[in-house]
C-alpha cells in the first residue's frame, strides 16, 4: 500500500510563492519552463510529502509517457533550484514538497508513512538552538515527530482487539 501524502495545510503561507506562477517561478531560478517541471510543480502544490514515484505516476497520468529518471532530474533540479524541499523520514522514501519559504517540521506515521506539516512553534529559524554549534552558523532546524495517525491508531487497535479475542478462545 502506499503512503498517503497529506498535509495539515494546503495553499501558500505568508510570504510563500505557491505555485500560482509555475512557469514564472522556473524562469525566475533559471530553468526551463517545460512540460514535465510544470506537471511536477503543479502535482506537488495540490499533494505535498509525495514520494519520487507517486509524483512520476501522476505526471504519466498528465502528460504520457515520461520516464522515471526524467522525474527525477525534474525533481533534483527543482529542489536545487529552492523551488521544493526534500524530506527524508528515516525508513521511509524521500518526500517531496512546495512550502519551502518556512522553517516547519513533520509528522510521520509509523504505520503507513502519512506526513502532515508542523508549524514551528518557536519563533524565528532556527526553531532549536543546539547546546554547542562547533563553529557552524545554523539556519536551520529539522524535527521529525513519529507516531500513529489516527487511521492507523484505529486499525491497530482492532489488530490488538482481534488478538485478544482469540487468546480467550
Amino acid at each position: 500500500m502506499a503512503p498517503s501524502t497529506t498535509s495539515g495545510s494546503t495553499g501558500p503561507r505568508s510570504g510563500e510563492p505557491g505555485f500560482a506562477d509555475p512557469r514564472g517561478q522556473l524562469r525566475a531560478a533559471g530553468l526551463r519552463a517545460t512540460r514535465p517541471r510544470l506537471a511536477v510543480l503543479r502535482w506537488l502544490w495540490s499533494n505535498p510529502h509525495s514520494t519520487a514515484d507517486q509524483v512520476a505516476g501522476a505526471v504519466r497520468h498528465e502528460l504520457g509517457s515520461v520516464s522515471t529518471q526524467a522525474v527525477y532530474d525534474v525533481l533534483n533540479a527543482c529542489t536545487a533550484a529552492g523551488l521544493l524541499r526534500r524530506i527524508e523520514p528515516a525508513g521511509h522514501p524521500a518526500r517531496f514538497e512546495g512550502r519551502i519559504a518556512d522553517n516547519h517540521h513533520h509528522l510521520v506515521c509509523r504505520g503507513c508513512g502519512r506526513t502532515e506539516d508542523v508549524d514551528c512553534v518557536h519563533g524565528a529559524a532556527p526553531c532549536l538552538a543546539p547546546s554547542s554549534t562547533a563553529g557552524y552558523v545554523v539556519d536551520e532546524a529539522e524535527v521529525v515527530f513519529w507516531g500513529l495517525c489516527p487511521e492507523c491508531r484505529s486499525a491497530h487497535n482492532e489488530d490488538r482487539s482481534h488478538h485478544h479475542e482469540e487468546e480467550r478462545a
